[in-house]
């Protein structure tokens, strides 16, 4: 049994670590009726509380007591396979604080997995140099993470929504309970008007949940977080995997159509579904993983990735670039849910628009005098962080330049077990 270490850093990462946290212990104390201190619960994580701001002081100054509590926390682990960072990009405590402590993973404990839930500013951020912040950080995620699950606010706001809107129109009928699981906190009510933060990280955690169900529970096809990295991560920059979340409403009945189910599998490749603002039908694929939870069958994954391996564009080099997991236990009030994890090149516009947002205020030095007043933190820092971006951007188009060239169709589908 497997352990992952979460550091939540920021108040972003902090409000998204405590829905994960509600709803996991929702999801063991549904499997585990009589309240042991199972095998699942014994993979399960420790918090790391990590009160600091920024990257070059705050990180520098608790360097010492974050290594601590980090090496207590990973000594408490038999077979520590992971660590999950959550933050966000455009404050300063996330993306300066959250990028210095995934550089401290990678120097003390070198061999473990380094997944970051990155939460990326919209355009309408109310933090006015969150686009220096943001390609800052993401110098540091390119080169010190395995794999970065971006997440956008502006996505997850419009998920929301959509939940609202399908429950309350009363079209989906008596199959669907009134109350998401995977967005309601506590069955209360939130209004349109004000934004549903709560709610919002309530999709961030059912990733993680997901992400960690294979650790957490028995399956007949368990995907280590390993697995997802040797597989999805062809090169070591592009390693930024876009996801996405089906059902997004709770399902009453337990007996599933097969009408219904190959619907979800259809969803998770639609722009609606995806947690950040992207079609990745329509882009590059290097590679896809779908984790599946409840009652599906490896049967089921084979006829739906035949059925829609067509209409999606595999590089020529990995026609065959499927993983596959199932884990039987599905989330509390589901019968079945999917979680699809894509490198797909449909990232690069979240990509250009950042750097567009950073150009507005870095031609006119707008604001950047409030960086340069500290210790360590010089121009340099800002032209190698866009250097950085720029030259990922400029992966990516290579990868799509490739993408109307000739299609390679293999004469057998072959998943990756």
């Amino acid at each position: 049994m497997t352990q992952s270490v979460v550091v939540q850093v920021g108040q972003c990462g902090n409000q998204v670590g405590c829905r994960f946290w509600d709803l996991a212990l929702r999801e063991h104390a549904a499997v585990n009726k009589k309240g042991i201190y199972d095998e699942a619960l014994s993979s399960f994580f420790r918090n790391v509380d990590t009160r600091a701001v920024g990257h070059k002081i705050y990180g520098c100054q608790y360097r010492e007591n974050i290594v601590e509590k980090l090496r207590k926390t990973a000594e408490h682990c038999d077979c520590l396979q992971c660590f999950f960072i959550i933050h966000s990009m455009g404050g300063g405590t996330g993306s300066g604080l959250g990028t210095f402590v995934l550089n401290l993973l990678e120097e003390e404990f070198p061999e473990v997995y380094r997944f970051v839930t990155s939460v990326y500013p919209s355009g309408e951020d109310d933090v006015i140099t969150s686009p220096y912040n943001s390609v800052l950080a993401m110098k540091e995620l390119n080169e010190h993470a395995d794999c970065v699950l971006p997440i956008e606010n502006e996505s997850l706001f419009e998920i929301v929504n959509k939940i609202h809107q399908m429950i309350n129109s009363g079209k989906l009928g008596s199959t669907v309970k009134q109350n998401s699981l995977l967005t309601s906190s506590a069955g209360s009510a939130k209004t349109l008007q004000e934004k549903p933060f709560d709610a919002m990280n309530n999709i961030v955690a059912n990733l993680l949940l997901h992400l960690t169900s294979s650790a957490r529970f028995e399956g007949s096809l368990n995907m280590d977080l390993n697995e997802i990295s040797m597989n999805l991560v062809p090169f070591p920059r592009l390693h930024y995997l876009v996801s996405s979340l089906t059902p997004l409403y709770t399902l009453a009945d337990v007996n599933v159509p097969s009408r219904r189910l190959d619907q979800m599998f259809s969803d998770a490749f639609s722009r609606d579904h995806q947690l950040i603002q992207a079609d990745p039908k329509h882009s590059l694929y290097l590679a896809c993983a779908l984790l599946v939870r409840g009652n599906v069958q490896v049967s089921d994954l084979r006829r739906n990735i035949e059925r829609l391996k067509p209409s999606l564009h595999f590089v020529s080099w990995n026609q065959e670039g499927w993983k596959t997991g199932l884990c039987s236990v599905p989330p509390v009030g589901h019968s079945h849910s999917l979680l699809a994890l894509a490198n797909n090149t449909c990232i690069k516009p979240t990509f250009i628009e950042l750097k567009d947002r950073f150009m507005k205020l870095y031609k006119k030095k707008a604001h950047l005098h409030h960086y340069l007043q500290i210790d360590g933190m010089e121009q340099s820092c800002f032209s190698e962080a866009i250097s950085s971006l720029s030259d990922l951007i400029e992966e990516y188009n290579e990868l799509d330049a490739t993408k109307d060239g000739p299609r390679i169709d293999p004469s057998r589908l072959k998943i990756a077990v």
